[in-house]
């Protein structure tokens, strides 16, 4: 192409199509690394700057990405194709099939990010802060009901398939008894399978293994790379057929799309390797830590507000390995009846007594607090050594928030401990991202006892507790985690230190004027610590500008809350059965019949852009309520919600999912997709 030609912009080539693709066949040449960053930012800044020149305006995404479903090479990443070299000779490099001019930075939005990992979005329309409006009631958790004929559907399928399965087990162990033989005694020795246990499996499971347990590779970022399979046997057995398909990803837990390959968190998790050696990162350090990790324990007590805090290398054994550690025989638990697996098995181990109260209904549980008060421990009348109540911030199969202001009104009334489990608030909600005592305007240290994940806004792994000294002090020396489990290794606590310090940003090296605690303003409204002092980081330990000053952390928390009530809202006014708070990142739609699982997840899948997503079933959740389970990131544009909503509204109407009571009358995916901005702030 002569260097004088015209280039059309991206962005026009994305108006112009009525249906723009992200991902696209590309061409089986090996695309080769990308030469600077620099040539990455300049062809960026020229396409934003002929996109304003031809429609006057900025834009609001940079060119998607041409992404292919079927790629073998491991060069699926690259941003930039450096192209045969009589485009050089022109000086111009190739942007996904477009030759861009390489000059100089002209544009006002510059984007560091790569985009498949992470959306470019420069639009501040489309930004809302995740905060809860002082006075206003939460809203409770509403379970809707479909239509009879989809419950009697949905029951007679359960029957239907419980049915045939116990015959084809019945005929089965006669015809083809060497099929059964891990299911029936043999050669003295009891089956290590029970039958009857394992019938869900077998028979209701197995058929629908296709939507679970997809195989990916890569970052699980904005998209997501399948590894695509086949089964030959009734999904008995997957065979990987050795292609790949690029998928627009509304399935993981990347809240704030810290799950990136490159970028500043990328690159100090790289120098921590240099510095600490890759043996040192698979080192087994049991009951030992590193000075790594005494900075972190500091940062994520200062980032939640307590005295002090404790790490541990795994979200799961967080709970159930350190509960015991705070009650025991004597003591009572009163548990939400949705609470996390971790949660109950902590409390089992602990040997408390547990009574649950019904799902965020904070009537039911004054009534029981009401209850166990007066009637003390069962057959003795003692009373209660203490009593502590375990809540979920936001719950990660419904996507309701606690009733955290009611549930300290209580405390204050009835003397009880409180215990809130934060894996998915911590990082996704309040307008400083500190969880839900932030998006409630509530000092965090009310709370006695606050436990998180970094496995999903923090884009690492582990969790912590946090609380007063004397109290994590306690749990360090009774908790099981302590002296037994293995420590987080360098790597992990690195990308827990920059995330983290990239939300909060870094100050200057002086000390933090509140003391790290936070204040409360003579208006009652509490003030989170930050930024962090750069003297509580490693001096090694240096972040870009943009995530230093906060200005991106702040950027990733105002586009999740607009991408989680945008998408929230407008499967509403498409008629959806949706669960869940507005501000919740998890977005939970009701799919009902078992069979609509299977058919909701191959047809996203196999869209002209792929979308891969989640469908839950029993056990986790109640028999009658499959759902697919969105989970909205900041690393996903605007146009990447459209996207979701158009595909919704057209697998919606062949599948008969409309059956929400909406509000009001329901919309068109063109008048929500226009009216994005208006749909969100409802």
């Amino acid at each position: 192409m002569p260097a004088s030609s015209p280039l059309p912009s991206p962005m026009a080539l994305n108006i112009a199509a009525p249906n723009p693709s992200m991902f696209k066949k590309r061409s089986s040449q090996t695309l080769a690394p990308l030469a600077s960053a620099a040539s990455y930012l300049s062809a960026l800044s020229q396409a934003d700057a002929r996109a304003r020149h031809s429609h006057g305006r900025t834009p609001t995404a940079t060119p998607a990405l041409s992404l292919s479903s079927s790629i073998t090479s491991s060069s699926e990443d690259t941003v930039l194709n450096e192209g045969d070299p009589s485009s050089h000779a022109h000086g111009f490099d190739n942007f996904d099939g477009l030759a861009l001019p390489v000059r100089p930075p002209t544009s006002e939005q510059v984007f560091t990010t790569l985009h498949t990992e992470f959306g470019h979005c420069a639009n501040e329309a489309y930004r809302l802060t995740s905060q809860h409006t002082q006075g206003e009631a939460v809203p409770a958790h509403v379970e809707q009901d479909p239509p009879y004929y989809i419950l009697l559907s949905t029951y007679i399928s359960y029957l239907i398939l419980i049915c045939v399965g116990h015959v084809r087990d019945f005929v089965g162990k006669r015809l083809s008894p060497g099929s059964y033989t891990h299911l029936v005694p043999r050669n003295g020795y009891a089956p290590l399978n029970s039958d009857f246990d394992s019938f869900y499996t077998r028979r209701l499971k197995t058929r629908m293994d296709e939507c679970f347990s997809q195989p990916v590779t890569g970052v699980a970022g904005r998209t997501i790379m399948l590894l695509d399979r086949i089964s030959p046997d009734y999904n008995h057995t997957q065979i990987l057929t050795g292609t790949r398909t690029r998928a627009l990803n509304i399935s993981s837990y990347n809240y704030l799309g810290f799950a990136q390959a490159r970028g500043g968190c990328a690159d100090a998790v790289e120098e921590v390797i240099r510095r600490y050696g890759v043996s040192t990162c698979g080192a087994r350090l049991e009951g030992g830590s590193s000075d790594l990790h005494t900075v972190t324990e500091a940062l994520v007590a200062n980032f939640v507000g307590m005295e002090d805090a404790m790490i541990s290398s795994m979200g799961f054994a967080t709970n159930s390995a350190l509960i015991p550690a705070l009650v025991g025989k004597g003591c009572l638990v009163i548990s939400d009846e949705l609470n996390h697996a971790s949660i109950r098995f902590g409390t089992r181990l602990s040997g408390a007594n547990v009574r649950m109260f019904k799902h965020n209904d904070m009537g039911s549980l004054e009534a029981l607090l009401r209850e166990v008060i007066s009637q003390g421990q069962p057959k003795t009348h003692r009373p209660w050594k203490k009593i502590l109540v375990i809540v979920e911030g936001l719950y990660s199969m419904e996507g309701t928030l606690a009733n955290i202001p009611v549930i300290l009104e209580l405390k204050k009334k009835y003397k009880f401990y409180l215990f809130v489990d934060e894996a998915h608030s911590i990082g996704a909600l309040g307008p400083h991202g500190r969880g839900v005592a932030d998006y409630f305007n509530i000092p965090p240290r009310s709370i006695d006892i606050l436990m998180g994940t970094f496995t999903k806004s923090f884009g690492a792994a582990g969790g912590y507790i946090a609380g007063t000294k004397s109290l994590i002090d306690r749990v360090r020396l009774r908790g099981h985690l302590g002296p037994y489990a293995e420590a987080m290794t360098p790597p992990v606590l690195t990308q827990v230190l920059a995330s983290m310090a990239s939300i909060m940003g870094v100050s200057p090296p002086l000390p933090p004027l509140d003391g790290g605690e936070g204040v409360v303003t003579t208006s009652g409204t509490y003030v989170h610590p930050g930024p962090a002092p750069a003297s509580s980081l490693p001096n090694w330990l240096t972040l870009p500008y943009a995530l230093a000053s906060g200005t991106e952390g702040r950027t990733r928390l105002r586009r999740l809350a607009f991408n989680s009530r945008y998408l929230h809202n407008g499967l509403i006014k498409l008629g959806f059965i949706t669960y869940g708070h507005p501000s919740s990142p998890i977005v939970p739609l009701l799919l009902f019949n078992p069979g609509k699982m299977n058919m909701f997840h191959r047809m996203m899948k196999d869209r002209k852009t792929p979308i891969i997503v989640v469908v839950v079933a029993y056990p986790a959740t109640p028999l009658v309520t499959s759902r697919v389970r969105f989970c909205v990131s900041a690393a996903h544009t605007k146009e990447d919600v459209d996207v979701v909503l158009r595909a919704c509204d057209e697998v919606g109407d062949v599948l008969d999912l409309k059956h929400g009571i909406g509000r009001g009358e329901r919309w068109t995916v063109e008048k929500i997709v226009e009216r994005a901005a208006e749909v969100a702030g409802m």
